[in-house]
């Protein structure tokens, strides 16, 4: 078998031709952009199932250079770091803690049930981690991040099927959401405090300007910088870099003292507290330019990810995964029912919250947009529940989940 080996600047250069390629793929299928598959999950599948002819033939092997993506990792958990402000969070009201609480304790349960089905399917407990919250409240960018870290942990196969994992969630996410909100509406006797039932029209522009208010106030409490000022892009750059370079200070130094943290884990939480800081200080931060980094090095690193993706390692564990998958989808719509539409306030709103869950905790937060917009299009508009679940979604759950993540990890391996 032929090894091909590519040095940094190929790795580099085919991640960004399969990010043109993912995109041109995602613009021209409707089904792909209809359940936000991401471009570079696409681009780096394409890559990846030609891995698997190779590999099925015996007729070549890639050999990638792996450091640039460990490096895009940690710039990814830096700028996750900086999401996380506590302050935001106070401004945000007892609604935005409220969901945020329901959405930590979804993010323990599926690692839970994830685990405890993989152990008893005879997989490894971290299969079931990896089709838990890293893949359906994380998604691609969380998968993708962490499989290799469970296959490095000993879960062979993790990263296929956690991309498998959170590519079902998107889709079983926006399946059962508008069923939800419908059944917790006809069980409680539900109306919206706006728009009559019966008006889909009026209703859907009602709850456009209810998605607009809600950008807008989120756009406040967020307050980024505009993009475009070098100056403000070199102070970007030089918070993430100290940050990365602190983090990992902080990680080596535990070590010494016999605690042992993954690499990603110092930069987030130092990135954490600088931005808590300078919050408290009242000073400007880049969060546009914090965005923009995040995004750029997510993309990059997906597409590598992807491009050494091993396909093959997935039929030793699609029995299992599916077992998993589906007990997590009866999860979801048990915890939307029970525990979020209650905590919630058990009112319309809350209704319309567990419906968008749905698509958060199976999928990503444009997936519970979907949802929430497609359900208040026919039932009436709900300006908290366009508020609450992208706060929390855009701000908050990455940090806590990967926190979750570590400890689970930690504690399986």
């Amino acid at each position: 078998m032929t090894t091909i080996e590519l040095d940094i600047a190929q790795t580099i250069g085919i991640a960004a031709v399969l990010l043109v390629v993912g995109d041109f793929i995602k613009n021209r299928v409707g089904l792909l952009s209809r359940y936000f598959i991401p471009g570079p999950i696409i681009g780096g599948l394409v890559f990846s199932l030609i891995a698997l002819v190779g590999h099925q033939t015996g007729l070549f092997t890639f050999q990638f250079y792996d450091n640039m993506r460990a490096f895009l990792l940690l710039v990814f958990f830096t700028t996750i770091g900086f999401s996380a402000s506590f302050e935001l969070l106070k401004k945000g009201g007892v609604g935005v803690a409220l969901f945020l609480a329901a959405a930590v304790g979804l993010v323990v349960l599926q690692n839970l049930l994830g685990a405890g089905l993989a152990a008893a399917l005879g997989v490894h407990p971290l299969i079931g981690v990896a089709a838990g919250s890293i893949s359906l409240t994380g998604g691609h960018g969380t998968s993708a991040a962490f499989g290799p870290l469970l296959e490095q942990a000993g879960a062979a196969g993790a990263l296929p099927a956690a991309i498998a994992a959170a590519t079902y969630g998107l889709v079983a996410g926006c399946v059962i959401g508008g069923p939800l909100g419908t059944l917790l509406m006809r069980r409680n006797g539900l109306h919206t405090s706006g728009l009559a039932a019966g008006t889909p029209a009026a209703a859907t522009a009602t709850a456009a300007g209810a998605v607009d208010a809600a950008n807008a106030s989120t756009a406040r409490l967020a307050a980024p910088a505009p993009m475009g000022n070098s100056d403000t892009v070199m102070y970007a750059s030089i918070l993430i870099a100290v940050s990365i370079g602190a983090g990992t200070l902080l990680v080596n130094w535990l070590k010494g003292l016999g605690i042992t943290l993954p690499s990603y884990l110092g930069p987030m939480l130092v990135a954490a507290v600088v931005r808590n800081i300078i919050d408290w200080r009242d000073s400007a931060l880049p969060l546009r330019q914090f965005e923009v980094v995040g995004n750029v090095s997510l993309a990059f690193f997906l597409a590598m990810a992807l491009m050494s993706m091993k396909l093959w390692e997935l039929a030793e564990v699609a029995g299992p995964l599916l077992v998993i998958l589906l007990a997590q989808t009866v999860l979801m719509f048990a915890y939307g029912y029970f525990v979020t539409f209650r905590v919630m306030g058990r009112d319309y709103d809350a209704a319309v919250i567990a419906a968008g869950h749905c698509g958060f905790g199976m999928g990503a937060t444009p997936n519970a947009m979907a949802n929430m917009q497609a359900f208040t299009a026919v039932n009436g508009p709900s300006v908290k529940a366009f508020f609450v679940i992208p706060l929390v979604g855009s701000l908050f759950i990455d940090f806590f989940n990967a926190v979750i993540i570590t400890g689970f990890m930690n504690y399986l391996k």
